[in-house]
């Protein structure tokens, strides 16, 4: 574990110093098992990349990685996201190695793309069984970086017709894991031609992205 913690915190290291210096640098698709379509919204994290290049400053390269859960190059995303419709299965040996990689200093963001969420939360009470799923107060920081977000993550899709939340896994204070459900922050970064959504909620979307990114790489 201490050999993990130290790889990320090497990665997370270099990703700071990648920022300031305008060297690039990317994020992690994680790929899982279990029938779900981990490769959803193919438009959507390179719209949010180059709204937070052009935003926040970054220099994060246009296409992300896809990364298995189970590997060991997970270690090289500080920042990994997590989409589907669907089913989701992680063996023990995934379990491991994710939940190894997040208390190491890695983090994920699970954004439920309608339909995921009765598959995820029973995973992740197996990923982490001391852990409790936890609503994040409107008044946390991820919701108040270069953005604001007073009254929490943004309704981007109707779906169910409820509310927005955003949940987290908290590990010795700090926030590893974030799971945004019944918004669909993603189908809000993609391509206009997708969904069709109005300029007003596109760009509500990839503010909360952005201030997600921000939050978790901690930039200025």
């Amino acid at each position: 574990m201490k050999k993990i913690a130290l790889i990320i915190l090497i990665a997370l290291v270099s990703i700071g110093n990648a920022f300031s210096q305008k060297k690039s640098v990317k994020l992690g698709l994680l790929k899982y098992n279990g029938g779900g379509d981990w490769y959803a919204n193919p438009t959507s994290l390179p719209n949010l990349i180059t709204f937070c290049n052009k935003q926040l400053g970054t220099n994060i390269a246009l296409e992300p990685d896809e990364v298995e859960v189970g590997s060991k190059d997970i270690l090289n995303y500080p920042f990994l996201h997590m989409t589907g419709h669907g089913n989701v299965v992680f063996s023990a040996s995934e379990q491991q190695n994710l939940r190894a990689y997040l208390l190491g200093g890695g983090f994920l963001h699970i954004d439920d793309n309608y339909g995921m969420d009765q598959y995820i939360r029973p995973q992740l009470k197996k990923l982490f069984p001391e852990l409790t799923l936890v609503e994040l107060p409107y008044s946390h920081p991820i919701f108040h970086q270069k953005f604001q977000f007073p009254n929490g993550t943004p309704k981007i899709h109707e779906h169910d017709g409820k509310p927005a939340q955003a949940f987290g896994l908290v590990y010795q204070g700090r926030l590893i894991l974030l799971y945004t459900y019944q918004t669909d922050l993603g189908d809000g970064w993609e391509d206009y031609e997708v969904h069709k959504d109005s300029p007003e909620l596109h760009e509500k979307a990839l503010e909360m992205g952005a201030d997600i990114i921000q939050y978790v790489f901690m930039i200025n």
